[in-house]
């Protein structure tokens, strides 16, 4: 069985949709944010004020390259999660990426509380930056995009479930 990685921006719904979509599969449920912040004991917003946005990303990509083959999970990434080929090279390799995607204008709605969500942004960079920045490895890493402004949670979870049976991922 496939693990199901989910990406996409901050605020697309990765976290409560992951809980969600394990709990109708029977899947485990990860979030890797919460293995960065238990394994350095940081809030993900000061790791980035702190130690700068590469950093951050070096944090991140660390923290996935330590899942050591989980079966039949739903790993929901940090939304820079994207931006490390080597930690997507090893979620890929049992697994089918997700892209939960999201217009700008909703994803800027969604998020509230910019400077404590722990966003790995670089000096000067703006969320519109970030969002230009990480669409298009998004895109290239998508086994499967669902858009996810267009229904509830709960029918994208139910939409999603009949994708990855008919493409024969779960």
């Amino acid at each position: 069985m496939k693990n199901i990685i989910l990406i996409g921006m901050p605020g697309c719904g990765k976290s409560t949709l992951g809980v969600l979509l394990a709990k109708s599969l029977g899947y485990e449920f990860i979030d890797t944010d919460l293995i960065i912040q238990k394994r350095t004991g940081r809030l993900l917003h000061k790791i980035v004020e702190e130690d700068g946005k590469e950093a951050f990303l070096d944090i991140e990509r660390d923290a996935i390259l330590t899942l050591q083959n989980p079966e039949k999970t739903v790993i929901a990434t940090g939304g820079s999660a994207v931006l490390r080929e080597e930690a997507m090279e090893h979620l890929k390799k049992n697994g089918v990426v997700v892209y939960l995607s999201l217009p700008y204008m909703t994803v800027s709605k969604r998020i509230r509380n910019i400077k404590t969500r722990g966003i790995a942004f670089g000096a000067g960079e703006s969320l519109r930056d970030i969002y230009n920045q990480r669409i298009p490895y998004y895109e290239k890493y998508a086994d499967i995009t669902l858009r996810c402004d267009l229904a509830s949670v709960e029918k994208n979870v139910t939409k999603l479930v009949r994708l990855l049976e008919k493409k024969e991922y779960i």
